[in-house]
């Protein structure tokens, strides 16, 4: 069988310390599959060049076997050229006593750039994640820049929420993660998302069991589960005095590896995709939905039976994400 041709995966803040947890993952095939070749595109600001230069270094230095090539550069253009994949670290973080609107203006300029480069030289049918925050807000940007990307190929990383939902549940049962399911993060990678476990399965010695009968605390499902999961970007930061960077790589490998290679037979998975209004969210959000992909295309799962307190939390969030837009869209103006 004649080897893969390498895809080009681009990684911009390539240097910050999200990509440097996750660049070695992709080199060593987490992301792609174990026989996907791939090159690498490193994207980061001036500031960070010579960091750069020392990823470039110990990637080459690694000696992967799948990685076929390193670009590492600060110049957009050169980035962007080609790649098939890009996944979108790099942004303006909210500094103490900044404004969310500070916030949201710097990260407009640096989505619009970067945006108009993968729009003129990024790969045909090329798949943009976007990882830094406010992630949907800023996959909207995106959106709004790259015309001809498709829609159904933008979208932001609320996988690291579905993963931490997962997390609690094995932790509370006891169980192996791997064998807890479904469980879905609904709306915006923010404090207001809502972790919903009301369709979550766990594989069991007799069969597959709802996550709430084997819980049977829904004091505690609807309460402090939900809360543990809003805030635990939060409490990380806390304890390691910097945000989740080792979680959120392994995450954004685990949503492009789904989109790409498809999700297992019964599993849905959560992405920021653009609403077409399913559930009643209104549509031209990128808003956190449970999705199954298959042959490179993910799907909305349809049909889920959704309770009065779901219905609320939904709402509470779309409406955060709408407010979050029309402040996006103020900036541009």
């Amino acid at each position: 069988m004649a080897a893969k041709e390498p895809m080009r995966v681009l990684v911009t803040g390539a240097a910050g310390q999200i990509g440097y947890a996750l660049v070695p993952m992709i080199a060593r095939g987490v992301m792609l599959g174990a026989d996907q070749p791939v090159i690498l595109h490193m994207l980061d600001i001036e500031f960070a060049a010579e960091a750069l230069k020392g990823v470039k270094m110990e990637l080459i230095d690694a000696a992967f076997p799948l990685l076929k090539g390193v670009v590492a550069t600060t110049d957009v253009v050169e980035a962007c050229t080609g790649v098939n994949v890009a996944v979108m670290v790099g942004g303006f973080p909210r500094k103490e006593g900044m404004e969310r609107k500070d916030v949201m203006t710097k990260n407009v300029s640096i989505y619009k750039a970067q945006a108009s480069a993968l729009e003129a030289h990024a790969a045909p049918n090329c798949k943009v994640l976007v990882v830094a925050n406010p992630a949907n807000t800023n996959a909207l940007i995106l959106k709004e820049f790259a015309p001809s990307i498709p829609e159904k190929n933008i979208s932001c990383l609320t996988r690291l929420d579905h993963n931490r939902a997962l997390g609690q549940i094995s932790e509370r049962l006891g169980v192996q993660v791997s064998d807890v399911k479904n469980a879905i993060i609904w709306g915006n990678h923010s404090s207001s998302q809502y972790p919903d476990v009301n369709h979550a399965t766990v594989k069991t010695s007799s069969g597959e069991k709802p996550v709430r009968e084997l819980v049977q605390d829904d004091e505690w499902l609807n309460g402090e589960f939900i809360a543990t999961v809003q805030q635990r970007g939060a409490a990380i930061i806390k304890a390691r005095k910097l945000s989740s960077a080792l979680s959120a790589a392994s995450s954004a490998c685990d949503h492009i590896r789904d989109w790409v290679l498809g999700t297992a037979e019964g599993t849905f998975v959560s992405m920021g995709v653009y609403s077409d209004g399913s559930y009643g969210v209104p549509a031209g959000l990128i808003y956190s939905f449970p999705v199954t992909c298959s042959g490179g295309e993910w799907t909305i799962v349809q049909g889920l039976p959704i309770d009065e307190f779901s219905r609320k939390k939904m709402d509470a969030t779309a409406q955060e994400l709408s407010e979050e837009k029309a402040l996006a869209y103020s900036c541009l103006a």
